[in-house]
């Protein structure tokens, strides 16, 4: 049978668990900080998207590519692969058009490149005869911007990531937290009716109001 923990073990033991769960949670904190108030904010608007008006703004361009740029899109025929650098080159000189590696849709008459970012949708039509170029771009604003942002929409891989490193994060701060109200809960009558709230008002809601 083992010899009973004496109390000052004990309470050596609780002060290394509580300073290493608060280090941990002011850290996970404060790395979420701002991306916390930006899900916050971002989850009102997005809430009330149909009430929020929007002026978009629209660009449209159209040129035309010189007859060796023409020459060097080839006889591919269809399927999906990037434009050749030298279009790209081109279209970001004279256009301001940045395309990066994205993958356009080849076939016998045309090249089209779909070009959606946060808050922005665009695209780009090239005439593989003529080298006819247009472009379309419309702006929603700084809120859809952010909106998009939020649902992780067209942001590209980057930004994805961040999203997972953020959620790693939050985990970090919201288990640590739920451990530091088991340490502090003796002394704090209410920690567990609110822990117990905070499930039971979403859950009511979800049974009894969404269909």
């Amino acid at each position: 049978m083992s010899a009973p923990v004496s109390p000052a073990l004990q309470q050596q033991r609780r002060g290394f668990w509580l300073r290493t769960l608060h280090q941990w949670h002011w850290i996970s904190s404060a790395v979420c900080l701002i991306g916390m108030l930006l899900f916050a904010i971002t989850g009102i608007t997005l809430n009330h998207a149909a009430k929020i008006e929007a002026s978009p703004e629209v660009t449209h361009l159209t040129a035309t590519l010189p007859a060796p740029v023409v020459a060097m899109l080839g006889d591919r025929q269809e399927g999906n692969a990037p434009l050749p650098a030298a279009v790209g080159d081109w279209l970001e000189q004279e256009l301001s058009i940045s395309i990066g590696q994205r993958p356009a849709e080849w076939s016998d008459m045309e090249l089209y490149l779909s070009m959606p970012g946060p808050g922005t949708d665009a695209w780009l039509s090239i005439d593989r005869e003529t080298g006819a170029v247009e472009y379309e771009r419309t702006r929603r604003g700084w809120i859809s911007y952010f909106n998009d942002l939020h649902k992780g929409r067209n942001a590209g891989p980057a930004w994805g990531w961040f999203l997972d490193i953020f959620a790693m994060a939050c985990l970090v701060f919201c288990i640590t937290g739920l451990f530091l109200l088991y340490l502090h809960g003796r002394q704090r009558r209410m920690t567990w009716p609110m822990v117990g709230l905070g499930l039971l008002v979403p859950l009511l809601i979800a049974l009894l109001f969404i269909h």
